[in-house]
Parts: structure tokens; sequence; C-alpha cells
């Protein structure tokens, strides 16, 4: 029988430049997507996959990342007092048990393959998914989900996949498809930021993955790739042709990039639009907006 997916890592560590000023004394995966941290999004969704450990690969400065999954007994007491019971669920909802979570120090930025390995003692010899909580997907079925379910049939290693315009393939990494069997391929090679005009498809990885503990066996090589650093697709891509396989899972969802300002920015719109006690006020704002810019013309 196939062995369960019930750890995960979130790699976390990096400085989140792109979001300064903001981020010189918030952690940008706390930065809030409506009412909820970015890293909300990726517990709950790890949660409905049925995670039940979850390993934060953090750096220095993320120390209200951590105060964010603890408990808050003097709130708690104040909401109580006040008899916002709503609220209260909703704080207790955010609690992380003890021994639930753990959290381990990146020291230095040596990429995401790396930060994925500094983990390696806390998965043993388990499958285990990653899920980089800048990309927030809305789906009626969480991704993850959809993937271990996928994954329960094929095992091996799998990455969430998405056509990308061939313009923009250049900043992720790139299946080239073996065996294109609808939601799920087969890859036969995976490449990392390939030059303009020399991607083998579209068909981009996102950043959900469910991997076999011969990944972490790979990334003891330590070796490095695009950029200078510790790629997660090299070592991936060293199973391609192995007995265990790797294999691309076509999700069904919305993918938003928040780690970039304009994703972050649409992102918001949709999940405000998504909400039952936010559209007809963001709704109607959007049309105000969009009629004075035409009347403006």
């Amino acid at each position: 029988m196939r062995n369960k997916v019930t750890k995960a890592i979130f790699p976390v560590a990096g400085l989140g430049t792109r979001f300064l000023p903001a981020t010189k004394s918030v952690p940008k995966e706390i930065m809030t997507l409506v009412d909820q941290p970015l890293v909300q999004y990726a517990i709950d969704e790890a949660r409905a996959a049925g995670i039940k450990e979850f390993i934060f690969v953090t750096s220095r400065g993320k120390g209200a990342l951590e105060d964010y999954f603890d408990h808050a007994p003097q709130l708690e007491q104040e909401l109580k007092k006040k008899g916002k019971e709503k609220l209260l669920e909703i704080l207790r909802s955010t609690n992380m048990d003890s021994g639930e979570i753990a959290y381990i120090r990146q020291h230095k930025a040596l990429g995401l393959g790396h930060a994925v390995w500094c983990a390696r003692r806390l998965i043993g010899n388990e499958p285990f998914a990653v899920m980089l909580p800048d990309d927030v997907i809305a789906a009626d079925k969480p991704c993850l989900q959809q993937m271990v379910e996928a994954y329960e049939e094929t095992g091996g290693n799998m990455v969430a996949a998405m056509e990308v315009p061939a313009d923009k393939a250049s900043s992720y990494g790139i299946l080239d498809v073996a065996e294109d069997m609808g939601a799920m391929v087969k890859v036969g090679g995976m490449v990392e930021k390939p030059e303009p005009g020399t991607a083998p498809s579209n068909l981009a990885v996102i950043g959900r993955y469910i991997l076999s503990p011969q990944i972490l066996r790979n990334l003891n090589q330590k070796q490095t790739g695009a950029g200078g650093e510790i790629q997660l697709t090299d070592a991936i891509a060293q199973q391609i042709g192995s007995e265990e396989g790797v294999y691309g899972y076509r999700f069904n969802g919305q993918r938003y990039d928040c780690g970039s300002k304009a994703g972050f920015l649409q992102a918001t719109v949709a999940f405000g639009l998504a909400r039952e006690d936010l559209r007809d006020d963001l709704e109607a704002y959007l049309h105000e907006i969009v009629a004075a810019r035409k009347a403006a013309e």
C-alpha cells in the first residue's frame, strides 16, 4: 500500500524585496489577501489534502510568522468578554497545536532546492508535499487535494502544471512532455527558466509538489543550476526515467502569482468578488472606476 502524504514543507525564507517597504517589518507570507494572510490559504489547502505536519523553512526576521500560528490568550479572552463568538471562532481556526508545526532556519539563500533540503531530517523516508504560499490557487476542490488523489494512482513524483503564454515561459520551470494523458502528463524532461524561444512546451511548473524521499537524497549532492542556486527542478529531473517517474498534473483552478504586486492585486479583487459580504460594494466600485475611465477617454 502506498504511503499517505501527511507532511508538507513551506519554504518561506525569502526576503520579499518586491514588496518593500511593507516587508521591512512584515514577512510577505502574512501580508493579507482580503482578510487572511497568504500563508493561511496554503495551510487551509494543505489541511484539506490530509496534511498533518507543517514544516516551515524560515530565516531571520520571520518571528511574526511564528506568532501568527500561536495561541493568543489575551485576545481570545477579550473577544469572549465582549461576546464576539464569531470572531473568536475565526481566531481559533488559525491556531496550530503543539507538535503540529515546526520551523527550520535556512541560513543562506541558496535556492528552493536548498530550502527543501533543510527540512530533510523532519521528512525522513516518507513522501511529502512542497507548497509555495506565493502561488494562491482558487479552486472548488483545493489544488493539493486534487494532486493527492491523483498521486494515489501514480505514486512517484508529481508537480502541478499549467499552460502559460510562450513569451512568459522563461520565467518558469517548463515540462518536456513524454506522454500526454489529459489531466496527467508523463514528464520526459524539465528545464528551469529556458532561454526565450527554447522552451520544450508551454506547460509550466507551479508551486505545488508531491515528492518521494529520493528527491532529498538527490539534493544532498548540492549541485547548483540556473542562477547559481540549488534548484528543486534539477533534483526532480534526476528521477525522470526512473522506476518512480515524474508526472505533471494539470489542476482545475485559477492560480494567482502573489509574489508579484500585479498578481497580488488581481487576487485581492478576485477573492473579494467571491465573498458574499463584499461582492456588491466591490463590484459597484469597479464599475464606477471603469465608467469614469471611459468617460475620461
